[in-house]
């Protein structure tokens, strides 16, 4: 039989354990896509216990080809999700879904224009003369429109994109839309040669990109769990970007088999390269900071643009402020820098 002083140990490790179990609270938050290295960051946060350490359970549920997530975050599925630049926080204040932006982790969108080298488009402003373009249908309706009336492309040279490399490995003249820290790294494989890369973000585009969305009530009534993940978040980021993430790709590795260990290391490279992740507000106000200025900045480009008419969204409700910009991880990212 067990002692009555066994037995109270047990009881008291019994109830130690219940309690941690109730400390950390179940998060569930979606992505756009399979895991992939723009992804890492959250991978990170889990992979190194940084989630928990905030007392947050998190799941991570991917996206996918056949898989839509979005609809999931104000049917109360999910708690937050990933989406990818202002245009879809726009729409949602215009088409009146109660979710709010409350953190973005790149500053600058990977959304770019890739060329063959050595073919005159070393200069952003000589594609809009390329005779082809492959863009996408959600570019041709989005970001393609901004680049017709600012940069003066014509849709004289559209053809579309189905995310198949061939078309544009086998003309030369054409141009492709990419993501800046992605599709390089397959043409290279494929193609055996660097793409000229330019950055739609280094040429005015100025929205942030992997936003953090929540709902409005969430953000009502939980805004301490809000900020928990938004902090861990980005310490995540941190460590993903300057710190060991070999956990972080095992976990990427695991949910998409097609990714490898290598892509991700390339992809990191890239961001860094680019400024994706840490770069102008980033490196004093810290990872996923987002300014109101900035916000209306490209707001008004895409007003410009003919995405939107003055009035149909109220910026005030594009995004909650008071979660980022307090400096998080920035003194972590110099200690892990200065230590390589």
């Amino acid at each position: 039989m067990m002692s009555k002083k066994l037995f109270k140990l047990f009881v008291l490790l019994l109830l130690l354990t219940t309690g941690l179990a109730q400390a950390q609270q179940a998060v569930s938050f979606a992505t756009n896509w399979k895991a992939q290295a723009a992804h890492g960051g959250f991978y990170q946060a889990l992979a190194d216990g940084t989630y928990k350490k905030y007392g947050l359970d998190v799941k991570i549920i991917q996206g996918g080809p056949q898989v839509n997530n979005r609809p999931l975050l104000p049917a109360g599925r999910i708690d937050f999700l990933m989406t990818g630049n202002l245009l879809h926080s726009f729409d949602n204040v215009k088409n009146k879904v109660p979710v709010v932006a409350v953190a973005a982790m790149f500053q600058k969108d990977p959304q770019a224009l890739m060329a063959h080298p050595g073919q005159g488009y070393e200069n952003f402003t000589a594609l809009k003369h390329a005779p082809t373009a492959y863009i996408a249908k959600d570019g041709q309706f989005t970001w393609w429109q901004w680049l017709k009336v600012t940069h003066g492309f014509k849709d004289e040279a559209l053809k579309p994109y189905n995310y198949n490399l061939g078309p544009f490995l086998s003309n030369a003249k054409s141009i492709q839309q990419g993501y800046s820290v992605a599709e390089p790294i397959y043409i290279k494989e494929q193609g055996k040669f660097n793409s000229v890369v330019h950055l739609l973000a280094d040429h005015g585009f100025s929205t942030y990109s992997t936003l953090i969305e929540t709902r409005a009530d969430t953000l009502k009534n939980k805004p301490e769990l809000v900020q928990k993940f938004v902090d861990a978040s980005i310490l995540g980021w941190v460590n993903f970007m300057y710190g060991d993430r070999q956990a972080a790709t095992a976990l990427m590795v695991k949910d998409n088999p097609e990714l490898s260990a290598a892509e991700v290391e390339a992809s990191v490279e890239l961001m860094k390269q680019q400024g994706i992740v840490d770069s102008g507000d980033a490196q004093t106000l810290g990872i996923g900071s987002m300014k109101a200025e900035r916000i209306q900045d490209f707001y008004t480009q895409m007003i410009q643009a003919g995405l939107y008419r003055t009035g149909d969204v109220d910026l005030s409700q594009v995004a909650a402020l008071q979660f980022v910009n307090k400096s998080v991880g920035v003194e972590l990212a110099r200690q892990l820098v200065n230590k390589k």
